[in-house]
């Protein structure tokens, strides 16, 4: 077991083991964007370490199918963060909230010697909630968008590169409007964000089967981490439903898998801890 699914393990109840904690009419979602753990110094603006953080965060609410509505902002900054560079984190703050319709209601700063921050985002859950589990022998498997480029721009950053303006790493593209309309058609899926391998596995894994490939996968885009596109899965009759679901919202398809008879477990090394227990 791995460190990270071993913590979890230490809470169990039925409210865990999605993107989000379905309670009631809300779903709750909390992720960390750490300095030295997700970036380093000079990679990202100010503005564009809260636009990244802000926006991985919403994903979890999205990958669920439920409308974000509130966040809640813990903040720790180090002593030389300037007056300018707190209003250029509030504004990337506030302008990814806005773009979806979120409202930041609360939260804590604190002094810290690096950059942290932990975003609570509230959602108002919809009809047709998408969980991780209930993965079935024959489900169709597919992702959203194209994987890989998240990777190769890490790479670069670490080789001494710079971010571009439209750099997937600094700014992820959500799929809203895509899990709204094909969420009543879809079996289970969750957002990519530790790789396509190990996010597949964790279908698997809940679901007791494996999975047949249709294609070769290179190591790159099966391991590439932090990309935030979508991984779904669906009934064979269900496809040119979702198929139409994506064309209808512009939203880029790819059907690479099918769930078989077996269980998947992912080689790709873990992005939170180093090695297993």
């Amino acid at each position: 077991m791995d460190k990270e699914s071993f913590i979890i393990s230490q809470f169990q109840n039925a409210a865990i083991g999605d993107d989000g904690a379905v309670v009631g009419k809300w779903v709750y979602s909390k992720d960390l964007f750490c300095e030295d753990t997700h970036f380093k110094q000079g990679w990202l603006s100010p503005y564009q370490i809260a636009q990244k953080a802000m926006l991985v965060n919403i994903s979890d609410a999205i990958a669920m199918n439920a409308k974000p509505k509130y966040a809640l902002l813990g903040l720790g900054l180090p002593k030389n963060f300037s007056k300018q560079d707190i209003e250029e984190l509030s504004k990337g703050f506030n302008e990814s909230a806005r773009e979806y319709g979120v409202k930041i209601i609360g939260g804590d700063t604190i002094a810290s010697e690096k950059i942290i921050i932990s975003l609570t985002i509230i959602a108002k859950k919809r009809k047709h909630t998408l969980y991780r589990s209930g993965l079935k022998k024959g489900d169709i498997l597919a992702y959203t968008g194209v994987l890989g480029q998240s990777a190769c721009e890490l790479q670069e950053l670490l080789n001494g590169g710079v971010v571009k303006a439209e750099s997937r790493f600094a700014k992820p593209i959500l799929r809203a409007k895509f899990i709204k309309a094909a969420a009543k058609y879809l079996r289970c899926g969750l957002d990519i964000s530790d790789s396509l391998s190990k996010d597949l596995s964790r279908l698997c894994i809940l679901g007791g089967v494996g999975v047949e490939f249709c294609e070769k996968i290179d190591k790159n885009t099966l391991c590439s981490g932090e990309e935030y596109e979508m991984l779904v899965a669906f009934d064979p009759k269900n496809t040119t439903k979702v198929l139409h679901a994506a064309k209808i919202t512009k939203t880029p398809l790819h059907i690479f898998a099918k769930a078989c008879e077996g269980l998947y477990v992912s080689e790709c090394k873990e992005h939170h801890f180093e090695g297993d227990m």
